[in-house]
């Protein structure tokens, strides 16, 4: 059975990485991993998750692994029906990379997925919170500079952030015609989605699933049309929820919130685009809702946008 068309705005090309291509990969650069790689991705606590994140994406260091990341994600998120994805990236300043390198690796990779595979990817590097202000506009910068090479989003995450130190950054890709898609609301509070919608100016919010807990902002990003990029597993591996019946997933749909699903870390959180869509339907809720909610979201051109409508009214949706 063909899977229905899907969009995914939120994973991680680090986090994409199967067991046995990341083993292959280090083995290649000559980079120590663990044998039992799969043992490390039973998680005590969200801070555990980002080491391990920072440990397997140590693995990444040349041109043709971030080409080749990309083309392999965008054949598995083919198979499960995606027909366009915006993926995060991150430059990796602390592990001496060529910015450019990365940069060319990731966007040529793009292409290439769209060529084999027909799924459109565009790209958005994420500044670590770790990053000082400075980082964080060098970052702003390289964006800018690859935006005709398929960079259209900058985003920000990690561990609680302030983002006071990054709102120059912002604004700056702003004004270079890139989109800002900041992390907030996975397990700091509603308080964190406010900070990103008024202190970065955010297109979209990644995850954004605590804003349930204040009412006036639910209504707010309702009326504004704001979407949340909701990634179920992984909210439910990071005990960001208890349970996936816990979820605020419904509550937002109901109160009016557009709502995006994606895997986040596929890889890492044992999870695909088709596992998180059918959690996301287990509540009862539309696929189709979540297709047009990343029309909505997709910071693409409007020819692209054009496309990705015209697909989900021809779907014959059930």
């Amino acid at each position: 059975m063909t899977p229905y068309p899907k969009i995914e705005l939120h994973v991680h090309l680090e986090g994409t990485v199967r067991a046995a291509a990341l083993k292959q990969i280090a083995k290649r650069n000559d980079y120590a991993l663990p044998d039992d790689l799969e043992s490390l991705y039973a998680y005590r606590d969200f801070r555990h998750f980002i080491e391990t994140f920072e440990l397997t994406a140590g693995a990444l260091q040349r041109y043709e692994d971030f080409r080749q990341i990309v083309v392999d994600y965008a054949a598995e998120a083919s198979a499960h029906g995606a027909v366009y994805l915006e993926a995060i990236f991150v430059p990796g300043f602390w592990r001496g990379l060529d910015t450019d390198e990365v940069f060319s690796g990731y966007c040529d990779g793009a292409r290439e997925a769209r060529e084999l595979h027909g799924v459109e990817v565009r790209l958005t590097p994420d500044i670590p919170s770790v990053y000082s202000a400075e980082e964080a506009e060098t970052v702003a910068r390289f964006a800018v500079a690859y935006r005709e090479r398929g960079v259209v989003g900058l985003g920000v995450g990690g561990l609680e952030y302030p983002t006071e130190p990054y709102a120059r950054a912002f604004a700056f890709a702003r004004e270079g015609g890139i989109g800002s898609v900041p992390h907030a609301g996975e397990l700091a509070g509603a308080d964190s989605v406010r900070s990103a919608l008024d202190g970065l100016g955010a297109d979209r919010i990644r995850h954004g699933i605590r804003a349930v807990d204040d009412s006036g902002l639910v209504r707010e990003l309702a009326g504004r049309g704001t979407v949340l990029d909701v990634c179920p597993l992984s909210n439910l591996r990071t005990g960001a929820v208890a349970t996936l019946a816990d979820h605020p997933l419904p509550r937002l749909v109901a109160a009016g919130v557009r709502c995006s699903i994606s895997t986040d870390d596929p890889a890492m959180f044992d999870t695909d685009l088709t596992r998180d869509y059918e959690a996301a339907e287990s509540f009862g809720l539309s696929p189709r809702s979540f297709y047009d909610a990343g029309v909505a979201g997709a910071l693409c051109d409007e020819e692209t946008r054009a496309r990705l409508q015209a697909v989900g009214a021809e779907y014959a949706w059930r």
